[in-house]
């Protein structure tokens, strides 16, 4: 089943582009990484995914259902984390947790102890005497208390220390392991390695790619680095390589698609060494950036 299906989904804000002609399908227990910097359109992608704002053009839709439709029958299947979280200071992180719960059908009393006690949240404390991690915290267990179907987290990792971030991921992949399905932007490659089935990357409010972290790491990259005998006399072939740098004896590259043109040209010269490795998802990124 189809959880998420984005169709031309666009939104300006006057003249100024937000996204642009957003194509995207992803399936029920997927779990999907949405990654670009800071200002590529992550967060008014996922915000106009649930009908925070309204999109200039295309249609977006939730468990088959249109966002300018029916939403509100479906919420109770969604859990959403915002990138900034932001609450009521009054209030202590228990009684906004049992407050917002209530919005949901059924008992998630215990499933909401077990996350407090999991993420070691102080539940007695006033949310205006809080850490920004720990209110990250409360958004976190607010989003996964009632057990959604469909998870959306923007840039859910943010004030979490590096113990939290790792259990967070460690609570997301038995959620996967259940069949939830997960779409979660971030600008931090490495979260995205150790969770992901695609990623989708974003570059100034347009999908520029989606594939399998499989295609996109191993199938048609490679980093090459060689260490000639002599200084080098190297020319490279153009039509398949990137990031070339030779300085010296050695020679540095990003090779995109088959090495045949590459290796006939290297041949010519006398190799003291050669390293041809599968690039980190961080390098194949950044070369979609340049």
């Amino acid at each position: 089943m189809t959880i998420i299906k984005l169709e031309n989904m666009t939104k300006y804000y006057g003249k100024t582009l937000g996204v642009e002609n957003l194509n995207l399908e992803i399936e029920s227990g997927e779990v999907f990484g949405f990654i670009g910097p800071n200002g590529a359109g992550k967060s008014t992608t996922i915000r106009t995914m649930m009908g925070f704002i309204k999109s200039s053009g295309g249609m977006c839709s939730l468990f088959g259902e249109p966002v300018s439709g029916k939403l509100h029958e479906i919420k109770h299947m969604i859990g959403y984390l915002p990138s900034e979280v932001s609450y009521y200071d009054d209030m202590t992180g228990g009684q906004l947790l049992n407050y917002s719960i209530k919005y949901y059908r059924g008992d998630f009393t215990e499933r909401l102890k077990y996350l407090c006690d999991y993420f070691e949240l102080d539940t007695s404390k006033k949310i205006e005497d809080l850490s920004y991690g720990n209110k990250k915290k409360i958004g976190i267990i607010q989003a996964l208390a009632h057990e959604p179907k469909l998870l959306i987290l923007d840039e859910p990792t943010g004030g979490l220390d590096p113990i939290m971030q790792n259990k967070f991921f460690d609570l997301l992949i038995k959620e996967k392991e259940k069949g939830t399905t997960i779409f979660f932007s971030s600008h931090i490659l490495g979260e995205v390695q150790k969770l992901c089935d695609r990623v989708g990357i974003i570059k100034e409010g347009r999908l520029i790619k989606v594939e399998t972290l499989e295609e996109l790491s191993r199938v048609k990259y490679k980093k090459i680095k060689v260490l000639l005998k002599e200084p080098s006399t190297f020319v490279s072939p153009k039509e398949n390589i990137k990031d070339l740098i030779i300085k010296d004896k050695m020679v540095t590259c990003l090779c995109i698609g088959g090495l045949e043109n590459f290796l006939v040209e290297l041949l010519k010269n006398q190799i003291e060494n050669i390293w041809i490795e599968d690039p980190s998802l961080e390098e194949i990124f950044l070369h979609h950036y340049q």
